[in-house]
């Protein structure tokens, strides 16, 4: 397909919005791993909290580097998302977000679970994967956008370079290390159940996207018989 004009990029955000992400998302973070908790002295919830701020700073400062245009693509859900993926978002979101106070409430003020130290950094080393994977799949994918939708006005192309030569949804399993991570590296085994929810309604998502993908985005179908997995090689 060829274009008359340059593709047309989301809007930047304003300075104000930006500097709400940058200090509402540590302060949400603050409240809910310590207000669950029920104290501002649990060593674990700060150690985590400083490995996930920084890890995510390290990765805003290379993305910002290397693909800057990401930060409007994702700055807002853009006209033309898809009603069903706003639907499963409405779920998935609030059990990612349940995970941190889950995990506070269990390792924190009532230690139910007695997770093994070996798994605790497996979960830390999960989550820094998932920050790191996802990192990568932005720096080489203008058109990561929170929602689903065909960016035509963006003349939105396959990518099939970076992580997306394995996989044809690397963003999605880094979500899903993600996911299970923060719940083992905050030390709590029922924080998986939030976990495992949003990511059943992930692997919905994976589902729904790829098929929209295939039937509406020129080059797809021929990259998804080139990349045969959407998340995990060799299985699925």
């Amino acid at each position: 397909m060829t274009y008359s004009e340059p593709g047309r990029d989301p809007e930047p955000m304003s300075r104000r919005t930006a500097v709400a992400y940058a200090l509402g998302l540590p302060l949400a973070l603050l409240v809910l791993i310590f207000l669950p908790a029920g104290s501002l002295a649990w060593r674990p919830g700060w150690i985590f909290l400083g490995v996930l701020v920084l890890a995510f700073a390290l990765s805003a400062l290379l993305l910002a580097r290397v693909n800057p245009v990401i930060y409007r693509a994702r700055s807002r859900f853009q006209a033309g998302t898809k009603g069903w993926d706003k639907a499963l978002l409405a779920f998935m979101l609030p059990a990612m977000v349940a995970v941190l106070p889950v995990a506070a409430l269990d390792a924190g003020r009532f230690h139910d679970s007695l997770v093994p130290g070996w798994l605790v950094l497996l979960g830390y080393g999960a989550a820094l994967a998932g920050i790191a994977v996802t990192a990568w799949a932005q720096a080489v994918n203008p058109f990561f956008e929170p929602g689903v939708r065909i960016q035509s006005e963006r003349h939105q192309r396959v990518i099939d370079n970076g992580p997306y030569r394995f996989v044809r949804h690397p963003g999605y399993i880094a979500a899903l290390w993600l996911f299970f991570g923060m719940a083992l590296a905050l030390g709590s085994f029922w924080a998986l159940l939030p976990a495992a929810v949003a990511a059943a309604l992930l692997v919905v998502r994976t589902t729904w996207e790829d098929r929209l993908l295939q039937a509406e985005l020129d080059g797809y179908a021929e990259y998804a018989r080139r990349v045969r997995y959407k998340l995990v090689p060799g299985i699925w």
